[in-house]
């Protein structure tokens, strides 16, 4: 048998393969298979195994609760959304996003606004992720170039696409220096510390 003929009877085996429908201990081990290879929410482990059992059917019997398997999942420690919303927001403020960007992935992911309240960023934190933003996209004292009407829009696009205020993009945008920048993010803190 050639090398092509057998990537050809290859491809028609793997193509044949059955997917059997989920029972309740194929979902269980499809649960925490998902919680030990990604740290997740409530939310999202619910909507992966819907999903899983809407592409390979349930032979269960009555219909699947996914709601207590999620919840023995919570009970077991495997899932904290608190926990993940925490990793999760600042992940983003060290990338340089802004409050509303950090809540609406947090939202999506479906944590509780209760948490996403309590996580929300401080006033220094906000504008030291807008810094660190304009730092690394070299925007506003950090860019180089000569300054130009329609460079200086689109930078402020893009801190708002970033999810920062426009208060807070046209300070960033508008500031003379670096130096400028590290002041007004240490009068936040210091306002803060109060």
């Amino acid at each position: 048998m050639s090398g092509e003929e057998q990537v050809r009877e290859h491809g028609a085996r793997r193509r044949e393969r059955v997917v059997r429908p989920l029972d309740e201990a194929r979902l269980k081990d499809l649960a925490l298979s998902y919680v030990a290879r990604f740290a997740t929410t409530c939310t999202r482990l619910e909507r992966y195994l819907a999903r899983k059992l809407r592409e390979r059917g349930w032979a269960g019997e009555g219909e699947p609760d996914l709601a207590a398997l999620v919840h023995r999942m919570v009970e077991l420690g495997y899932i904290d959304d608190a926990v993940w919303a925490g990793a999760k927001s600042n992940d983003l403020l060290r990338r340089g996003y802004g409050k509303r960007r950090i809540g609406q992935a947090l939202g999506e992911a479906g944590v509780a606004e209760a948490i996403r309240t309590r996580l929300a960023p401080t006033l220094a934190a906000q504008r030291q992720a807008a810094c660190d933003l304009a730092r690394r996209k070299r925007l506003g004292p950090f860019d180089r170039s000569a300054p130009d009407p329609a460079r200086r829009e689109k930078q402020l696009a893009a801190m708002i696409r970033a999810g920062h205020g426009f208060d807070v993009a046209r300070t960033v945008i508008n500031a003379p220096d670096e130096a400028a920048l590290e002041q007004w993010v240490l009068e936040a803190e210091q306002e803060e510390g109060r």
